[in-house]
């Protein structure tokens, strides 16, 4: 009756033991926050992680009613070829921006300013979602146990919150306890899951029935029909890629140093030199998170697919999640007692999805650290915005990245899916200008087969994500997927009247203030951001100097001929993305150095007066 007390006290130690831990002699080496391997894994795959909980179930749903079960594994093995080819693209881009920005420094060097306004745009809308739905969908879960779920709109928001509180508050305390945290629960989970699936495996060859379904008869549906549901499922089950872009931008947080499976292996097996060149540094830690995503997804589908089909174990039968099906019947077969009308191990499975699924707005917390000092920069958010404190952690883009969560929160009463149809939209379309940039740099500097081949990978990547991306808002349209147009359209419009407002105007010293000394960033992600910063002042300029020119002729043609002409002060050029990040000479000073006022040396030291002359 003790077993599974004691199988989950193991667990606990295990996972508690292999967490990582944040020392002080590291952090004076790699600075305040600077992760390693397993944190990163915790910290920028958490969200991608727990979709587990929720990405199989929205694929099935929308296939089950339907009698589409069986084209489950066609709508898994899409995912898992989407989820192929996005995460080669990214691990791709890391080896090229290997100081962070993700497709926001992509599309700025290889496409367009504008571009990368509306990327980053997209990407804060993206990570303050990630906050609400991950926090109410833990609320869910929570009420579920309870049964109490859907009763109470202003539970599921308290619930939520208070979720999102716990997440902030971590946040807060610095990357290394967050870390070791998400990582301990990580380590429980995917522990647990590996008893469960044994507990499956016995369950079916023990003969265990199939659960009964709540549907009284299966929806007939025509061949065109029967497409655009397994298209809905593959859109609904395609979720959590904001991992990808997640690790791209939070690279800067990564030690640059080789993880400890590299340095092995250089020892053991250096006749693979190019594998452990490619997991090298900080890109490898960066690459070896994004190398999990490549076939998380669709192992963990197939799985559950699997099962769930086998099992007739879906979304609301029995008022459990299919997950929470599938947990129950294999939590069944192992020894233990049950309490509530379950097994021990179902419950603690369950309360484990509650916290896994409310940390997984840790990820998009450390997104907003890694975007919003940028932005500010730029001239997109004030300036405000930028603190970083001595843990490294920039505390005011996560607090007000949580406050506007908590806002949405109880804008949608607490429903979570009034806000899923916005969530996990956008981060297509980053995704899409990473893939066009990645296209234009491999034309730009690869010859021959390398080129052919790269271009064609790359553009696929592209045409893929916006084809996902459409597909998203189709597949959720009955489900206020159209809304999603309308606030992509005006966040757009808001972030460009903020740019040409006068608050969105940035000289040179601002530039350096903001990235030097506020955000307290150097080397080459500070030549960066400094880079992209002068570019979007430039775009700037050309806007505003375009709109002055429609002014001027609009006036003529109604015969106003003593109109002022407003005039916009010509920003210092950027000049060449190479030249800025000094890629010959990485020792180089700030291209900003030039442009700042420094006191002239003076002979003898500081003078004696301290106080203004009189004048004769």
């Amino acid at each position: 009756m003790l077993f599974s007390i004691l199988l989950l006290a193991a667990i606990i130690y295990i996972a508690v033991r292999i967490s990582p831990r944040e020392n002080e002699k590291d952090a004076h080496i790699h600075g305040a926050g600077q992760v390693g391997l397993l944190a990163a894994l915790a910290l920028f795959g958490v969200d991608y992680f727990t979709s587990y909980f929720y990405a199989t179930g929205e694929m099935m749903h929308a296939l089950h009613p339907y009698g589409l079960d069986q084209y489950g594994f066609i709508t898994a093995t899409l995912i898992g070829l989407a989820n192929l080819t996005f995460g080669a693209l990214y691990m791709y881009s890391l080896g090229i921006f290997n100081e962070g920005g993700g497709s926001y420094t992509a599309s700025m060097r290889y496409l367009s300013p504008g571009l990368s306004l509306v990327v980053a745009v997209v990407l804060i809308q993206d990570y303050v979602l990630t906050i609400v739905v991950s926090a109410l969908s833990g609320g869910d879960q929570m009420l579920s146990v309870l049964g109490l779920y859907g009763k109470f709109w202003w539970l599921h928001f308290l619930l939520g919150a208070g979720l999102a509180g716990i997440t902030y508050w971590l946040t807060i305390r610095g990357r290394g306890e967050s870390a070791q945290v998400v990582f301990g629960l990580l380590g429980v989970f995917v522990m647990m899951t590996v008893v469960m699936a044994i507990g499956l495996f016995l369950a079916q060859n023990n003969g265990v029935a199939a659960l009964v379904s709540s549907h009284a008869e299966v929806k007939e549906v025509s061949l065109w029909d029967a497409l655009y549901h397994m298209m809905t499922a593959t859109m609904k089950g395609m979720v959590a890629l904001t991992g990808l872009e997640a690790m791209s931008n939070g690279i800067q947080f990564v030690k640059n140093e080789d993880a400890g499976f590299v340095t092995w292996g250089r020892k053991h097996f250096p006749m693979l030199k190019k594998i452990w060149e490619f997991y090298s540094g900080k890109s490898g830690i960066g690459r070896s998170v994004q190398t999990s995503f490549l076939f998380y997804g669709a192992l963990t589908t197939f799985f559950l697919t699997y099962f769930a089909i086998h099992f007739n174990a879906f979304d609301g039968i029995a008022g459990r999640t299919l997950v929470g099906n599938l947990a129950f019947i294999g939590f069944n077969q192992i020894p233990g007692f049950n309490i509530l009308g379950g097994p021990f191990l179902f419950w603690v499975y369950q309360l484990l999805a509650v916290f896994l699924l409310a940390a997984a707005s840790m990820t998009a917390m450390q997104d907003l650290q890694a975007t919003e000092w940028r932005d500010v920069a730029i001239g997109e958010l004030p300036e405000i915005l930028v603190y970083r404190n001595p843990n490294g952690t920039f505390t005011r883009s996560v607090t007000a990245g949580f406050i506007l969560a908590v806002l949405i929160m109880l804008a949608v009463g607490g429903a979570t899916s009034v806000a899923v149809p916005f969530y996990g939209v956008g981060v297509f379309m980053p995704i899409a200008v990473m893939g066009m940039a990645m296209r234009k740099h491999i034309l730009a500097t690869k010859t021959g087969r390398a080129r052919t081949v790269g271009a064609f990978a790359a553009g696929f990547a592209a045409a893929l994500s916006a084809l996902v991306f459409v597909g998203q808002i189709v597949g959720k349209w009955s489900e206020g997927g159209w809304v999603v147009l309308i606030t992509f359209s005006l966040l757009v419009l808001v972030a460009n009247a903020i740019l040409l407002s006068p608050g969105g105007a940035r000289g040179p010293k601002d530039i350096h203030r903001i990235v030097r000394d506020k955000a307290r960033v150097q080397g080459a992600m500070a030549s960066i951001v400094e880079w992209q910063s002068l570019r979007m002042q430039e775009y700037r300029y050309g806007v505003l100097s375009k709109i002055a020119d429609v002014v001027a002729w609009g006036a003529n043609i109604f015969g106003v001929r003593k109109l002022p002409r407003f005039e916009v002060q010509k920003p210092v050029t950027a000049g060449d993305y190479d030249h800025a990040l000094h890629v010959d000479h990485p020792e180089a000073p700030s291209l900003l150095e030039q442009y700042i006022d420094k006191p002239a040396p003076k002979v003898g030291g500081a003078p004696n007066q301290t106080e203004k002359p009189e004048e004769i």
